[in-house]
Order: C-alpha cells, then structure tokens, then sequence
C-alpha cells in the first residue's frame, strides 16, 4: 500500500502541515484570483450542496435547517442557488443566525423562545434539514415535523444513539441520512466560491494559524 492510499486513511495526518498525499482524484485547481481561504471552504460548501441535492425538494416545499454551524450555512447557501425559499434556520446562538440570515435564510428563530417548526408555511409540509450529529438526539424533530416531512441528517454520529420511531411511523415520515460529500461536487462548490455565488467571507469567522 502506497502513501497516497495511507494517506486517505489518516496514517498522516497533517492539517496544519505545508504538505501532504493526495490522490489527483482528489485535487482540483484553484482558479486565478481566488484566496485560499475562501478555496478552503469547497469541502464544506460541497457537503451542504450534496445535503440539498439528497433532500430533493422542489419549489413548493418549505425547508427547516436546524443548526447553524459551518455546514448548517452551507446547506442554506444551498437552497438558496436553487431559489426554495422561504428558508427557516434555527439556532441558539444570536451570532450564528446573523450568519443564517447573510446565507440566505428567510426566517430566523431562537429555539430558546420559539418553535421552530411553525415557522415553515402551514399549508406545506416543513422538510427538516438536520445539522446535528445524532439522528436521535432531539426527539422533538420526529415529534414535532408534520405528516409525511422529509427530514435529512447531515452529520456523522460516532457514538451509539437511538430513535423512538413511533412519530416517523404514525406521521409516516421519511428519514434520509447523508455522507459527507460526492466527489463531482467539490470541482462544482469551488466554481459557485470562484464566481461569487456564495458569500465567503460571511463564512470564515476566524482564522486559526499553526501552533508555536
């Protein structure tokens, strides 16, 4: 086994490292003019962009995201080129659903004082579009979507969780996870970065430089 392939599989590991192995499958040229920092942030534009092409939704459905981290934004910057709106985001923190609101969210609620989930139009089923980690960790999604949503998880849990699917079976709800990314997204992710599609300076909050 080469380097390239020990290389896929974290032997070296290296994200602060000037160098590493990369398979050419795996590469894509940065276009002229484009900073790096805003090319960094194909991989999670890619993830929301394969988030939103699984979820399937058309123009008459009113997406929820439920958290607004990274990918959270990503998955709104998302819908957004694909003209779904109105979108409804849900966060807790009050600077994350500033950021919501510069992505393209429509409507902006604190789960705190709010719920959510009234916000999508009642005449429409409200397809969630789930940022945390556990499928199962919030059973109020399951609980409180309505009939026959559509809910994607977007996330990796890598412990042990569990789902109490009497909700999913009574509103006969369909429960869609997604891995990461596919590969012919990224070449795509960093055109809609390169042309302006995607407001990436509104993603990067901080910078982080390597450790002394």
């Amino acid at each position: 086994m080469g380097p390239r392939a020990w290389a896929i599989r974290n032997t070296y590991v290296g994200g602060y490292a000037s160098r590493c192995f990369l398979p050419r499958r795996c590469c894509s040229k940065v276009p002229n003019g484009l900073p790096t920092e805003h090319a960094a942030l194909t991989e999670p534009l890619a993830v929301g962009v394969h988030a939103v092409e699984k979820g399937a939704l058309k123009g008459d459905e009113a997406p929820l995201v439920v958290g607004c981290g990274p990918v959270g934004l990503a998955v709104i910057a998302a819908l957004r080129l694909k003209n779904i709106r109105p979108i409804v985001a849900a966060d807790f923190s009050a600077k994350r659903r500033e950021l919501a609101v510069k992505m393209g969210a429509d409507i902006v609620v604190d789960p705190a004082k709010e719920d959510p989930y009234s916000k999508a139009r009642p005449s429409q089923a409200c397809r969630g579009v789930r940022m945390r980690r556990r499928a199962g960790s919030d059973p109020a999604t399951f609980e409180k979507a309505p009939r026959d949503a559509r809910i994607v998880v977007v996330g990796v849990c890598m412990e042990h969780d569990t789902i109490e699917p009497m909700f999913g079976i009574v509103k006969e709800l369909s429960l869609q996870f997604v891995l990461a990314i596919r590969q012919r997204n990224s070449p795509r992710s960093l055109r809609l970065l390169a042309e302006g599609q995607v407001d990436a300076p509104s993603l990067i909050t901080a910078k982080v430089g390597p450790a002394a």
